[in-house]
């Protein structure tokens, strides 16, 4: 049976990450970001018209006034619209996806992997602390990669602006972005993946430190005194 204390390190592990994974989980469901932007008909100059797109990974709303004519709110479906867009926006927009499916798998790795060592006392296995270090340094890694990639479909390759002039010619202009709260999830997430790794580690650190208090009076100790 494992310690009382390794017991608590590695519970604790497993805690942080079903937290992070439940964070994770509910900001894939939530709005990443708003985007607002003036309008015009093609080829005019006169940016009378407002376009806003609320945009979460798999829903969304288009919001038209006067862009270029009349009102109008439209939910979206994001991946059939980006489907018809095609290129960039929509591969990276899977790969984001993609990154934070496989968080998730890694984060349930994690957590079967602390909850086994918090019951049992495997040592220098994949299922010890070197499966733990691994899978939450997958999760963190794929989490900021899906953080910059979102980042960089909104600003520079334009998602919002692609999915407004998806069906109709305007002019854009002005485009101001403002991230949500499902973007902002993958900053604790990241966190919380971090925290699992320090629970363990700070385990593994003070375990070594006893153990090497234990063997240090024999090593001091004088030759004639250990030849009897």
């Amino acid at each position: 049976m494992p310690s009382g204390r390794k017991t608590l390190h590695f519970l604790v592990s497993a805690l942080v990450t079903t937290a992070g994974a439940a964070v994770l989980g509910y900001g894939m469901s939530a709005e990443w970001a708003i985007s607002k932007m003036e309008c015009s008909a093609q080829g005019s100059s006169f940016f009378n018209g407002s376009a806003t797109v609320q945009l979460g990974l798999f829903n969304g709303f288009l919001i038209k006034s006067d862009c270029p004519s009349f009102g109008s709110t439209d939910k979206l479906d994001v991946l059939k619209k980006l489907g018809v867009v095609g290129g960039a926006p929509l591969i990276l927009h899977g790969i984001i996806i993609g990154l934070l499916a496989l968080s998730l798998l890694s984060s349930a790795c994690t957590i079967l992997i602390t909850l086994y060592n918090s019951v049992s006392n495997p040592y220098e296995t994949y299922m010890g602390p070197l499966g733990v270090y691994t899978c939450s340094s997958i999760s963190a890694v794929l989490s900021f990669l899906a953080l910059i990639l979102f980042l960089v479909n909104m600003l520079v390759v334009g998602v919002p602006q692609e999915l407004v002039q998806e069906n109709v010619a305007v002019e854009l202009q002005n485009e101001n972005v403002t991230m949500q709260v499902g973007f902002y999830m993958l900053i604790p997430y990241l966190v919380t993946s971090l925290l699992a790794i320090l629970s363990v580690y700070l385990y593994e650190h003070m375990a070594y430190t006893q153990r090497k208090e234990q063997q240090r009076p024999t090593e001091d100790a004088p030759k004639e005194i250990m030849m009897y």
